[in-house]
């Protein structure tokens, strides 16, 4: 390694970000050398909040997550609008498309994930061919389809719905759901196609899922559930062909003025991959984030799958997957970064440099106008397991659904659909792994219009967990209030609490106006 340290972090979302911010004052203090490469030409935003920019809930600056000007003063070298094309771990030396070369000492992967898209007559395939820029933009769509996976996708969805037109969403995923209430709530009209019986089908059980789809239709959905969608029509204008509707397995035609695509995310492996590093669904990492054929080598976000070199079949099967959510990335960015501190500071490397390969499952909270769900753990047990002791509860006339499994005494998973207070202190329960209450059902009453029944646990105590993105509690955000931030936006910026999903600025509010005027 040269006497300061060459590191060259591939990728510029919101995971890279944070590895940037955190990697920063070794950089002001000139014992690294960082240098950044990003293929698109914006500075790093938060994909997370992209639907909301695309129906006008919120403004291009609040999807910022990174002061790149500020890192440039400190001394990044960011070179944004230009993707790395090749690796050579013999020479440690990133190509680009600009035909420059960039020489590392340690490489950090943060390429991300590209949408997957299925196979329909009409649609190209999306992933890249072996040799093509690795952090670049995916295939062009047809027009009047789109992925939401960017800045001008955003911008394309935009004047659909604020013209009331008519939007199909392929998959019913919690972002897909996110994006077809949202564009709803503003005036389009919403189809959601997905092929099995109810939504959210990887975080809801199937019921709780049903009663998700009872709350979406009485919000102007319509769900076409069991629809295979085989092939995409389209009509000719002025500007060309543009999308005109969808052909299902069955013959129905669904019209539609944009299609927009969520059919999940698949890590993007391709330049690693074309290196000879050592993929399965993702990058292959261990739990301090280092490529399992190249000490040199790490990989974080979305394209890192952390396992155990140890547990490789010998098939070459590697159990397990990236995790694609927000919060653990941002975790990975920060263990990495601290790992690199310390070895540029000549310092023994900490526990704070390692992530678990098997992190608990986290809540998963749907962000939506007056439609509350939320779900967590491991759930998919039947009441009649033996090894579980497990309670629904069904009020299809309040669209309220409730299911806990406790395993050996402790809250093991759950659904909450239509309890927003219920669903609150399960996730508490949850968080503290603490049992139920003797009486289950008396979370139910939590949520009853005449409610007078106190919570078992505070959900805003000082110790809960408030932003699960970037692990703010509750007490954090008192003392943040105390010392003067009196807003959402001022909260995030102190602590970080509701830049991530954003599932979190109500509770964030909540708090605020329950704070003391300092």
């Amino acid at each position: 390694m040269t006497a300061i340290p060459r590191v060259v972090l591939i990728g510029y979302g919101p995971v890279g970000a944070r590895f940037v911010e955190e990697l920063l004052p070794e950089v002001e203090a000139g014992r690294v050398d960082l240098v950044v490469l990003g293929a698109e030409a914006e500075d790093a935003y938060n994909r997370v909040l992209l639907a909301e920019y695309a129906v006008g809930a919120t403004t291009r600056a609040r999807l910022e997550v990174a002061d790149t000007a500020a890192a440039r003063r400190a001394g990044v070298r960011i070179r944004l609008a230009e993707a790395a094309v090749a690796i050579d771990r013999v020479a440690q030396r990133v190509c680009t498309s600009r035909g420059d070369e960039v020489d590392y000492d340690r490489l950090v992967l943060a390429t991300g994930a590209r949408a997957n898209a299925p196979t329909l007559d009409g649609l190209p395939d999306l992933r890249r061919r072996r040799g093509a820029p690795a952090d670049s933009a995916p295939l062009p769509l047809p027009a009047g389809v789109t992925a939401l996976r960017d800045l001008a996708d955003a911008e394309a969805v935009a004047p659909v719905v604020a013209g009331g037109g008519r939007i199909i969403v392929l998959g019913a995923g919690v972002l897909g759901m996110e994006f077809a209430l949202l564009a709803a709530e503003h005036g389009a009209g919403v189809t959601v196609v997905h092929h099995g019986p109810a939504p959210m089908a990887r975080n809801l059980d199937e019921a709780g899922g049903r009663m998700l789809a009872l709350a979406a239709r009485a919000a102007g959905l319509e769900m076409a559930a069991h629809a295979r969608a085989e092939a995409l029509d389209f009509r000719d204008t002025d500007a060309g062909r543009v999308f005109d509707g969808i052909v299902c397995a069955d013959g129905t035609y669904l019209r539609g003025d944009l299609l927009v695509l969520s059919c999940g995310v698949g890590p993007r492996t391709e330049l690693a991959l074309d290196a000879g590093l050592a993929c399965a669904r993702g990058v292959l990492v261990d739990e301090s984030l280092r490529a399992w054929n190249d000490p040199h080598v790490f990989a974080i976000g979305d394209c890192a799958q952390i396992a155990d070199p140890g547990l490789a079949s010998g098939s070459g099967h590697v159990p397990g997957a990236p995790i694609g959510l927000i919060g653990p990335g941002w975790r990975q960015a920060t263990a990495v970064a601290a790992r690199l501190r310390a070895e540029a500071a000549g310092h023994s490397v900490g526990r704070d440099t390692a992530v678990s390969a098997h992190e608990r499952p986290t809540v998963v909270m749907l962000k939506a106008t007056g439609i509350d769900v939320v779900s967590g753990g491991d759930h998919g047990a039947e009441p009649w397991d033996p090894d579980a002791e497990v309670s629904v509860w069904i009020d299809a006339a309040r669209r309220a659904y409730l299911k806990t499994v406790v395993r050996r005494g402790t809250l093991a998973g759950f659904v909450a659909v239509g309890l927003p207070r219920a669903g609150a202190e399960l996730t508490l329960l949850y968080e503290r792994r603490s049992a139920l209450p003797v009486e289950p059902s008396a979370l139910l009453r939590l949520d009853a219009v005449d409610a007078g029944v106190a919570p078992i646990e505070d959900p805003l105590g000082p110790d809960a967990t408030v932003c699960w993105c970037n692990g703010v509690t509750a007490g954090r955000i008192a003392e943040a209030a105390s010392e003067g931030a009196g807003t959402v936006d001022e909260i995030g910026r102190r602590t970080r609490a509701g830049t991530g999903c954003g599932g979190c600025k109500g509770r964030i509010a909540a708090l605020l106006a329950a704070a003391p005027v300092p």
